[in-house]
């Protein structure tokens, strides 16, 4: 059996989001999260579709208005009403897999990472869009918690994670690294596994999802966040990250390419003073561009240069997620890609079969 978890570079049909809803946790700040998520929809339907779950009907006939006179074509806007408890997609989004040649989306269950926050409806929001018509894969669910974020892979086997995230107690309790080793492998396809001991950002519920920290760029390279302040609190660890990024091999038993990303001065939460999970890692790959999260700060031209170099045949896009990290999340986070063959009334490129 041929089973393969695609890389985020694999053609895409969409991008998947979920518009947050006025009573959620974003409720004081709903004007200018509405305005991110309207810049990063525009941005994104240069080049492919987007897939949006709004949490009712006259949301999505408020979007529709409000993107159609920003220019974006019909069929590259996707409503869907499906209710959820907040915007983070990348978690509670669908994982999507080859399996024999068949395009299959995988619904894993999502608790709010670990039960810090509500997650019921978030739970069943992939499972609402499949049945609302949205997909042309089959949904598949598993049993299993497990969150977008927290994993990155090369489209060839090797998965790229952290322990503090997937041996965590409050995800799978009673699941070593070998039994998570081997539902991975069932149902991602996943040959080995890279796991990074150290690395943590100030204000990140997840437990140090990966997309936070390190992130492959293709088969061979891995961008990753570099701390250059030794009086910074997260120097230590993330040394010890680059110090274990730069001992990994690939399957050949050759070294990674490796990108480090600049540090941004920290981020400040205004009300109450707490450090804001600002990171670079964050950046999410589209069909022709590199969206890139950035934060009003000095450092944000040194990683656009970065990326750059690292996607030499793409678009690099900055998209201002100063507000999203309020919320302790940033662009990766928000989004999902929806590989080629997943979204319902997609027309495929000439020439290739529906």
């Amino acid at each position: 059996m041929a089973l393969r978890l695609l890389p985020e570079w694999h053609p895409q049909d969409a991008v998947q989001l979920t518009w947050p809803r006025a009573d959620s946790d974003w409720a004081p700040l709903l004007s200018r999260i509405e305005a991110t998520l309207e810049s990063l929809v525009t941005a994104i339907t240069r080049y492919q579709a987007v897939l949006i779950a709004v949490p009712d009907a006259a949301t999505r006939t408020r979007l529709a208005g409000r993107f159609g006179h920003r220019g974006v074509p019909d069929e590259r806007l996707h409503l869907v009403v499906a209710d959820g408890d907040d915007t983070w997609a990348r978690d509670h989004g669908p994982l999507t897999v080859t399996r024999d040649g068949e395009t299959q989306l995988l619904d894993f269950v999502f608790t709010g990472w670990g039960g810090k926050f509500e997650a019921a409806r978030d739970n069943r929001l992939t499972r609402r869009l499949a049945a609302a018509g949205a997909f042309a894969a089959p949904l598949i669910s598993h049993d299993l918690v497990l969150e977008g974020g927290a994993l990155d892979t090369d489209g060839a086997g090797t998965l790229l994670t952290t322990e503090a995230c997937l041996l965590n107690d409050n995800r799978n309790p009673g699941l070593d690294r070998d039994a998570i080793e081997a539902r991975l492998a069932e149902t991602l396809g996943i040959e080995r596994v890279l796991w990074l001991a150290h690395g943590h950002l100030a204000g990140d519920d997840t437990d140090s999802h990966v997309d936070t920290l390190a992130r492959f760029c293709d088969p061979r390279t891995i961008a990753y966040v570099r701390c250059d302040d030794p009086s910074d609190p997260h120097y230590p660890a993330l040394a010890a990250m680059e110090r274990e990024l730069q001992a990994l091999r690939r399957a050949d038993g050759r070294p990674y390419r490796l990108v480090p990303l600049p540090w941004p001065r920290p981020c400040y939460d205004p009300e109450d003073g707490h450090r804001l999970p600002a990171t670079y890692a964050n950046f999410l790959i589209i069909n022709g561009a590199v969206l890139v999260p950035t934060y009003g700060d000095a450092a944000d031209a040194r990683a656009l240069r970065a990326l750059a170099d690292a996607f030499p045949d793409r678009d690099v896009l900055p998209i201002d997620c100063s507000t999203v990290i309020r919320q302790h999340g940033s662009l990766h986070c928000l989004t999902m890609q929806l590989p080629r063959g997943t979204l319902a009334g997609i027309r495929p490129p000439e020439g290739e079969t529906p």
